[in-house]
């Protein structure tokens, strides 16, 4: 594996990938973003992406040389210094290795009847999202719908993840009405969550057959639209002066309950 040795953190390459960091308008005009920490490149890796550029310190390289001539022998290998390292974390404490990774081609999404179905209505946080896609994995969620919302290549997207989001079907639409429509069409239950008393508790509610659940923005819930055109709307009865939970929450809430 040949090395390259960059020690300037003005060097073009290092500015570039600082950008590719901080910049959504700048990942999705390249279709390229970029993974920090041994554990997220290597996910990247394994899970079929292409990975263009590695930018790792000497000290992580031999710390973990076998791994990264595992997952990495056709990147091009950039050795960097702690204070570049530090320019490109958007960690406090940086393991020293990032992976510039290229994007998946879009693919053409269709529902199917009998599956399972999350969608992230504009959440804007990106831990939110990402710890929604954690527990789609674990549960087996069969594809996360995104509208709106965060840039799922957002590193702190991605750390909050654990790498889920580069391991299961993400799919991002333009129109929850869309979606909706298309769902409703094919026989699929729909519905919104609400943090409201006198909605059907979701506990009593039945996805024997599949669904798909509509999560909603931070501060203002699901959109009318939404609501509009799902077949229902759910809620997750509260105890106390509690009057709604955080996006995640809820929707770790309501997967358990499709999936259980």
């Amino acid at each position: 594996m040949k090395k390259n040795y960059i020690t300037s953190r003005s060097n073009d390459k290092i500015k570039y990938v600082s950008k590719l960091v901080s910049s959504s308008k700048q990942r999705n005009s390249d279709g390229l973003f970029v993974c920090e920490g041994l554990r997220l490149c290597c996910d990247a890796s394994k899970s079929g992406y292409d990975v263009s550029e590695l930018y790792i310190t000497e000290d992580a390289f031999l710390k973990n040389g076998d791994r990264i001539a595992e997952c990495f022998s056709s990147s091009d290998v950039y050795i960097i210094t702690d204070e570049i390292a530090d320019k490109l974390s958007d960690t406090v404490n940086s393991q020293g290795i990032f992976a510039v990774v290229k994007m998946p081609a879009k693919k053409d999404f269709a529902l199917e009847k009998g599956k399972y179905y999350v969608l992230l209505e504009n959440v804007q946080n990106p831990q939110n999202t990402g710890a929604a896609s954690r527990t789609a994995e674990a549960l087996g969620i069969d594809a996360l719908i995104t509208v709106g919302g965060c840039d799922i290549y957002n590193p702190k997207l991605l750390r909050a993840s654990m790498g889920s989001v580069l391991r299961i079907p993400v799919f991002g639409c333009e129109s929850v009405s869309d979606i909706l429509n298309q769902a409703n069409g094919k026989g699929i239950f729909t519905f919104v969550t609400v943090p409201d008393r006198s909605a059907e508790d979701i506990t009593k509610a039945d996805f024997s057959q599949g669904a798909l659940a509509v999560i909603g923005n931070e501060a203002n819930g699901v959109s009318d639209e939404a609501k509009k055109c799902s077949s229902a709307a759910l809620t997750i009865k509260m105890n106390g002066e509690a009057e709604s939970l955080n996006a995640s929450t809820a929707a770790v809430i309501t997967m358990w309950e499709m999936m259980r």
